[in-house]
């Protein structure tokens, strides 16, 4: 339950901005396209120090690094409660993301290592239900809050972070690394077995373009949604409860879609099927539609994205770590670009349209790439994802 509130929190941290832009840009007086930057920031932190924090933490004790990175999240988080402009947001938001960057790893490998093998698979859906969850409740709540004043989001997400990391301080035991520090192999030395294997290369791309077409779409939903439908920031929030509920029934029905299916199958029909919604979605004049049509997305999304992290993890096994954090950073990396991406499209063509076919062409090039690189089973008995999510 720990790790699934811990990820509840950062999952929430992650997605709040976007019901928020209309009110923080109206507050900060900047542009469309740089509005998204409130988002991106937080990302590109967390995209930045994915890619050493992984590495390094395995050779640290992983609750150390947990409580660190924890309560340095809190407190970046309650900082940008009190942000007075633009740039001070971004610089919190972007604290918030490293902070993230060092914590959120230490679940998915803390699992495996606390846990006996015939309940990690049980554990590891439990704390990634806590990502979904925090899209169905965590962001609506956080808007709710922010209607009466937009600080109070923030504020309640770093307390509550804080008070997880006194709880994860006695509960957590330590979790010291087994080999010495000076035999371990350099960071770099690291990622050499995926930079080098051209089957994990096309992976982690098409794992980038899904992320890259998936955030855009999100990042300007509830802008979108006050310009088209006039809705408030505590109406936008309750829309995004029914995108946290589809991810939730999608994650928790993926094992059995794949299974009846296979891996190729699941990806290229239920790619296919989120492409066409979100080039249509932009002409829906039906909030109740809108909300349908999330629905059905993050379904799928949420029976994809656990495949993905099984594909991920299948490269090399031995690398666990490496993997979260490479995975990690592709991930926040694509939403960094995506963020942008969307302001500036938004901004240029005057309305959602455009992102969607941005969206779209980005997933058929990861369904594309996913296809190409081989990394895909057409055999339904090797469909199930084998090990924990990495993102």
């Amino acid at each position: 339950m720990l790790f699934f509130l811990i990820m509840f929190v950062i999952g929430t941290d992650t997605f709040l901005i976007s019901p928020l832009i209309p009110t923080l840009q109206s507050r900060f007086g900047v542009s469309t396209e740089m509005a998204g930057w409130m988002m991106g920031a937080y990302t590109l932190g967390s995209a930045v120090f994915a890619l050493i924090a992984g590495p390094l933490s395995d050779g640290w004790d992983r609750k150390k690094v947990m409580l660190v990175g924890l309560t340095c999240f809190a407190i970046s988080t309650c900082l940008c409660g009190f942000a007075v402009d633009f740039w001070p947001m971004c610089l919190f938001r972007f604290l918030a993301g490293v902070s993230a960057a060092f914590t959120a790893p230490q679940v998915w490998a803390a699992i495996p290592t606390l846990f006996p093998p015939a309940k990690i698979s049980k554990a590891l859906g439990v704390a990634y239900a806590g990502l979904a969850v925090s899209q169905a409740l965590g962001v609506p709540i956080g808007s709710l809050l922010a209607a009466s004043n937009w600080s109070h989001p923030f504020w309640a997400i770093g307390i509550f972070s804080l008070l997880l990391a006194v709880v994860a301080f006695f509960a957590v035991p330590s979790m010291k690394p087994h080999q010495l520090q000076d035999i371990k192999p350099s960071i770099l030395k690291r990622y050499v077995p995926l930079l080098t294997s051209g089957k994990a290369r096309g992976t982690f791309l098409a794992y980038f373009f899904v992320h890259l077409g998936s955030s855009a779409a999100f990042a300007f939903l509830g802008k979108w949604m006050a310009d088209r439908f006039h809705l408030s920031i505590a109406e936008a929030g309750y829309v995004i409860i029914f995108l946290g509920l589809g991810n939730l029934l999608g994650s928790l029905c993926s094992p059995y879609v794949i299974k009846a299916l296979n891996q190729f199958r699941t990806m290229t029909v239920g790619m296919l099927i989120i492409i066409a919604a979100y080039i249509l979605l932009p002409y829906v004049s039906s909030v109740f539609v809108v909300k349908g049509a999330y629905f059905l997305i993050f379904a799928i999304l949420g029976i994809l994205f656990p495949l993905m992290v099984g594909l991920l993890n299948s490269l090399n096994p031995t690398i666990r770590g490496t993997i979260s954090s490479l995975a990690t950073s592709t991930m926040n990396a694509a939403t960094t670009l995506g963020a942008w991406m969307a302001g500036m499209l938004y901004s240029v063509f005057n309305g959602y349209y455009a992102i969607g076919i941005f969206t779209g062409i980005c997933l058929a090039c990861s369904l594309l790439v996913f296809i190409s690189s081989g990394v895909l089973s057409t055999h339904a008995k090797k469909a199930e994802p084998k090990t924990e999510p990495v993102a």
